[in-house]
């Protein structure tokens, strides 16, 4: 791919390359991000607290391979799943309204 001078947000980036927001490509894009994310932060969570796969699965009620997954961004938890792993996990999860607005 050929570097585009002309563009310096990250956002016209992707929509040039992946499709606008929106698009089937580009809501795939970020679907998969997130999923990736997300299994990330539950990987390097599990880790910290030196638990094994199939130890997490057994506190929450699945399997190793479905764990697996999840750390691999293959699929996303539910949310009663991810909040079971966040707990098995000894971390919380808060929703806070921001202080900011974008826009």
């Amino acid at each position: 791919m050929k570097a585009n001078n002309d563009i310096h947000d990250f956002d016209a980036l992707l929509d040039n390359v992946i499709g606008k927001v929106g698009t089937e490509k580009r809501d795939n894009l970020e679907q998969r991000a997130q999923a990736f994310c997300v299994g990330q932060m539950i990987l390097d969570a599990r880790k910290q607290e030196k638990m094994t796969q199939s130890e997490l699965a057994k506190r929450v009620g699945t399997n190793k391979s479905y764990i697996s997954k999840i750390e691999h961004g293959s699929i996303e938890p539910s949310a009663s799943l991810f909040l079971r792993i966040i707990a098995a996990l000894g971390l919380r999860f808060e929703i806070i309204k921001p202080s900011y607005t974008f826009g």
